[in-house]
């Protein structure tokens, strides 16, 4: 794997939410976080969650792209600061966004079942 930017990439966004915002940025990441990505070009999908500590006010989202051309053509110049619709910056205390070259190790099977939600 000679070019780390010929992929897939990881975008990852996290955020330490202000207290008591984690739930709403969730609710976020779930309808406008997901159109920002959704149907681009080179988007092969996106997942997101919360930290399972205590306070709970780590949270995160995740796009997983083609390669770095198609990170580079959706966020512009920019690509490599966190991008806030509007709402965001009010829910949020600090955040970073990082790119993870995943060619040496992508090994998600698209074919298995979602994790469960729970006990059955």
């Amino acid at each position: 794997h000679s070019n780390p930017a010929s992929g897939p990439i990881l975008r990852l966004f996290e955020v330490t939410a202000k207290p008591g915002c984690a739930a709403e940025l969730l609710a976020k990441f779930a309808t406008t976080s997901a159109e920002v990505v959704r149907g681009e070009p080179g988007n092969e999908g996106f997942f997101f969650g919360r930290e399972l500590a205590v306070d709970g006010e780590q949270v995160l989202f995740a796009s997983v792209w083609r390669d770095l051309d198609a990170v580079q053509a959706r966020f512009g110049d920019d690509w490599q600061r966190s991008f806030l619709p509007e709402g965001y910056e009010a829910l949020i205390e600090t955040c970073s966004v990082r790119h993870i070259d995943l060619g040496g190790g992508w090994h998600v099977d698209p074919a298995s079942p979602r994790p469960s939600r729970g006990p059955a």
